[in-house]
């Protein structure tokens, strides 16, 4: 009676639609389990620590004297590059997104995730929205707090740069670019502790890449994530003497490229975890 059932299910054409409900409800379960261990498990310490350091970068120019809007804004710039975009939100996005599945391998518990009636695919689209959530949200934070921090202390400068200025506009670039950053590293470093038992060595060589990425020639650079965030940025740094001049990426190419690569790394993700097997004692 039951199998009778189920064929009918199966043929009915609202079945899809049962399908993909059921999908979301499941991703929603996860997302909401694991986000709570993103923001409170032990292992949030550390992207609390990286999130306050801008912010204490900022809030160390108020002892400072008085600063002209221009000074201010180059200031950010090269903070923002190095800082933010390069340590907190890198390193950030890789402790994040590869403790995902590789801390769950640590903690014994990831088979409890597998034995459960959920498809795998399903379990990397819960995990990864969780993780993107908890660093956008802290970077987020840190890059708005960072920008408007700098400018407390100069009240005349920062009206007539907000109010009358691109004050605005920057800070609504330096926001998005930290969003599409999360995305594209999240997504990166969720496939990295998915495919490697050691994920460091990974993402130091990473790392190495997008760091070196001023000295590559124009083909190479465009395969990295920080080329196409420092397209979208709105001030324009120097990369130094011996840097290899590429043309910016347009913006409406960046953007949802970025988002495209995205897409490709989490069907990788999906395509790992398939045939993916437990193995503790490794």
């Amino acid at each position: 009676m039951s199998a009778h059932l189920e064929s009918k299910v199966e043929k009915s054409p609202d079945a899809g639609g049962v399908q993909w409900r059921l999908w979301l409800k499941q991703i929603n379960a996860i997302f909401g389990l694991e986000v709570r261990k993103n923001f409170f498990g032990k292992r949030s310490v550390l992207i609390y620590l990286l999130s306050v350091l801008p912010i204490l970068g900022s809030l160390g120019l108020a002892i400072r004297p008085a600063m002209n809007a221009n000074a201010l804004t180059l200031y950010f710039a090269w903070m923002y590059d190095l800082l933010i975009l390069r340590t907190v939100v890198f390193f950030g996005c890789a402790w994040i997104f590869m403790n995902l599945f590789r801390g769950e391998l640590v903690d014994r518990s990831l088979h409890y995730y597998f034995l459960s009636p959920v498809r795998r695919e399903v379990l990397v689209l819960g995990k990864y929205f969780s993780g993107l959530v908890t660093s956008v949200t802290l970077f987020l934070i840190a890059t708005v707090l960072s920008l408007l921090l700098l400018y407390l202390p100069f009240r005349s400068e920062s009206a007539r740069f907000f109010f009358d200025g691109p004050g605005l506009n920057y800070l609504l670039a330096y926001s998005a670019v930290t969003v599409l950053a999360c995305v594209g590293y999240g997504a990166f470093f969720l496939v990295v502790g998915l495919f490697f038992r050691n994920p460091i060595i990974p993402a130091l060589v990473l790392y190495g890449w997008e760091f070196i990425n001023f000295l590559l020639p124009p083909l190479l650079k465009k395969i990295s994530v920080v080329h196409y965030l420092n397209s979208l940025l709105p001030v324009k740094l120097s990369q130094g003497p011996f840097a290899v001049i590429a043309d910016p990426t347009p913006a409406w190419i960046a953007g949802p490229g970025l988002l495209v690569v995205t897409l490709l790394v989490l069907l990788a993700a999906g395509y790992r975890i398939r045939h993916m097997e437990i193995g503790y004692s490794d």
